[in-house]
């Protein structure tokens, strides 16, 4: 028998799966220009940023919308870590240019700002914040029908193709937020991995980064069935829906491929085998989380990226300092592991097996400590900056970044175990050095 209540303490009860059709392949780009006539568009709007438009993965979208005859204009100020400003840049072109189709070429920076284009030129009327994540904006549903994105990364990182999600800076806060709606995912990603040969050293590692954190965030978030409240009407059930048998597979999956292929793709930028495994990790882990969502790596980034002083990473060709997204992620993890593994302390020890750690003599009570070790000895293989004083940060600026984290709760929340401000004084001062 079914309860008449299955909503126990106000819980959710079920999730959904939801994500963009990925189509994969060598060259696969050259088929843009078929799918744009398919849809019968006739004024295509093409995103990306300043370095991609004289890359490679630029001009073969460009090649093929000349082949098939499609009109554009082409938008290439997106900014790489972008802000609320450069995002209201971008919608002010989107409509300007009353656009019935979108493509986005690049990073997450720049899937993400041609998702919230497309967004509020579908919805013209609605205030920038309506749609941002609570607490920070309104984080209203999207019930207007928008245009269809075809999203072609360039990155190993993000999984934007996939998501309903799009990321920037509030800079009047200092801070992270970002849009959620499964409304907002590309119609389609293209996945080419021929792109990623055109990616520098460090740009391979720290997006690879993000795909680890992904994976383990998501396979190690708070379950659906235990995250709260439970959804009055199915519109408000968030993206982000905590761990679920579906996207466990998909987060497993990509962290084996993470462990296989990372640091080959980062050591040989000829390794085109490695290379290609981790351009189709990024889509699985984007699958994955993006349903399930991601908590404390993804929650203390926000602000270590949002209060970044004077750093510039090596291979980024930027005139803004920038913490990139996945070293802001990656450099938090083993002490957040730590933390978490005390609950589901078999799905830590299970991860740091895939990564390597030999757990056959491991207590499960050292789940966390054994995670945290492998990961560090991961990132130390791969010459990563020593902890978050290495980028830097002092003690001095803990209170700052936590408060930073505390807006954050969409993802936080998703944390298996909740944190107090002291816990997070702590994970960001266990992560000021590493090794």
């Amino acid at each position: 028998l079914v309860p008449e209540q299955p909503t126990l303490g106000n819980r959710d009860y079920a999730f959904e799966m939801a994500i963009s059709n990925i189509r994969y392949g060598e060259g696969v780009t050259k088929e843009i220009g078929m799918d744009l006539q398919n849809l019968g568009a006739r004024r295509v709007c093409l995103m990306t940023d300043k370095n991609l438009s004289k890359l490679p993965p630029v001009n073969a979208v460009l090649n093929s919308l000349a082949k098939y005859g499609i009109n554009f204009q082409m938008y290439d100020n997106v900014r790489v870590e972008p802000t609320d400003q450069s995002f209201l840049d971008a919608i002010k072109f989107a409509k300007k240019g009353e656009f019935d189709a979108y493509v986005a070429v690049g990073g997450g920076s720049v899937i993400d700002t041609c998702k919230a284009a497309n967004l509020y030129a579908a919805s013209p009327t609605s205030e920038f914040l309506d749609y941002v994540n609570a607490p920070i904006g309104k984080g209203k549903p999207v019930t207007v029908p928008l245009k269809p994105l075809i999203a072609v990364p360039t990155t190993s990182g993000t999984g934007s193709e996939t998501t309903g999600v799009a990321i920037f800076d509030f800079k009047e806060l200092k801070v992270k937020t970002g849009i959620a709606s499964r409304a907002i995912k590309p119609t389609l990603g293209i996945i080419d991995p021929l792109h990623t040969l055109s990616m520098p050293e460090r740009i391979v590692a720290n997006s690879g980064f993000d795909v680890l954190c992904h994976a383990l965030e998501s396979y190690t978030a708070l379950p659906y069935n235990m995250r709260s409240p439970c959804p009055s009407n199915p519109i408000n059930r968030p993206a982000y829906q905590g761990s679920n048998p579906v996207s466990d597979v998909w987060a497993l999956h990509a962290l084996r491929i993470v462990a296989k292929y990372l640091k080959r793709a980062i050591r040989n930028p000829e390794d085109r085998e490695a290379r290609a495994n981790m351009h189709l990790a990024s889509a699985f882990a984007g699958i994955g989380f993006g349903n399930a969502g991601v908590h404390l790596c993804h929650g203390m980034s926000y602000p270590i990226s949002g209060l970044v002083k004077t750093y510039k990473p090596k291979d980024y060709n930027v005139d803004h300092s920038l913490v990139p997204h996945g070293l802001s992620v990656v450099l938090t993890s083993p002490a957040v592991f730590a933390f978490t593994a005390q609950i589901h302390p078999e799905r830590h020890l299970e991860a740091a097996e895939i990564l390597g750690a030999d757990i056959r003599t491991a207590r499960i009570k050292d789940a966390g400590f054994i995670l945290a070790d492998t990961l560090r000895k991961f990132l130390f293989d791969l010459n990563v900056d020593d902890g978050l004083a290495a980028i830097g940060y002092s003690k001095a600026d803990i209170p700052a970044l936590v408060k930073g984290t505390l807006p954050q709760e969409r993802v936080t929340k998703l944390s298996p175990r909740p944190q107090t401000e002291e816990d997070l004084s702590a994970l960001f001062e266990a992560s000021m050095k590493l090794y």
